[in-house]
């Protein structure tokens, strides 16, 4: 490896193992994230994505969430840590697996019955049910290529001073390797293309885990 080149993602940063082990995880956790690695799907959030996501729910007070993908509960649980104690977590996923998996960890884990709603849909099937600017936080760690051509809409849901965090861009090191263009890689640049260029949004890479991708809605320009 080059001077130039990053570490690949995934670990192998020599801080990378570190950050993971101070993220430290509830039984509940570690055992939804054995059965999460034995499903079809995107991986599910490292230990330190998951206690990234809980501190930015914690930062913007969040009430209610949505999660784009359950990830087999992880990412939810992690969510609700930093979520506040009246708050609602609303997680869709098009995979029955994943789902069952995420109802099986938040039930192990006590959530109540009342904080979190689990709805089997895919984004195009789901986002049109739910309100425009009226969540805190959007959380997207499910198959890129099933929301990324929803991307306006998913933007939409987060409130002026909302957060929005995508989940995996970094896997591989594709996203800035112009000669990868498989279908996954394509949608990530794209979609890091449009929050970038958006002047209503500030966004930042935090090269943790398989990287997250953090953005926060800021109104229209006054520039």
């Amino acid at each position: 490896m080059s001077a130039e080149e990053p570490p690949p993602a995934g670990g192998t940063h020599p801080g990378a193992a570190y950050a993971d082990r101070f993220a430290a995880e509830s039984p509940e956790m570690a055992a939804a994230r054995h059965r999460a690695h034995v499903l079809t799907g995107p991986p599910p959030v490292e230990p330190a994505v998951g206690a990234t996501m809980a501190v930015l729910a914690a930062t913007t007070s969040a009430r209610s969430v949505v999660s784009i993908g359950s990830g087999g509960g992880l990412a939810a649980l992690w969510l609700l840590r930093g979520m506040r104690p009246d708050g609602v977590l609303t997680a869709l996923d098009g995979d029955p697996e994943q789902l069952r998996a995420a109802r099986r960890a938040l039930a192990e884990a006590r959530v109540p019955a009342g904080r979190a709603r689990l709805i089997f849909g895919t984004s195009g099937e789901v986002l049109p049910r739910l309100s425009p600017g009226a969540y805190d936080m959007v959380c997207c760690a499910g198959p890129t290529r099933e929301y990324a051509e929803h991307l306006p809409s998913l933007l939409a849901l987060v409130r002026v001073g909302g957060t929005v965090t995508f989940h995996g861009l970094l896997e591989g090191g594709r996203i800035g390797d112009r000669t990868a263009r498989d279908p996954q890689s394509v949608a990530w640049r794209e979609i890091a293309r449009t929050v970038r260029d958006d002047e209503t949004l500030l966004s930042a890479v935090l090269p943790i885990g398989t990287g997250l991708m953090v953005v926060t809605k800021r109104g229209a320009s006054t520039a």
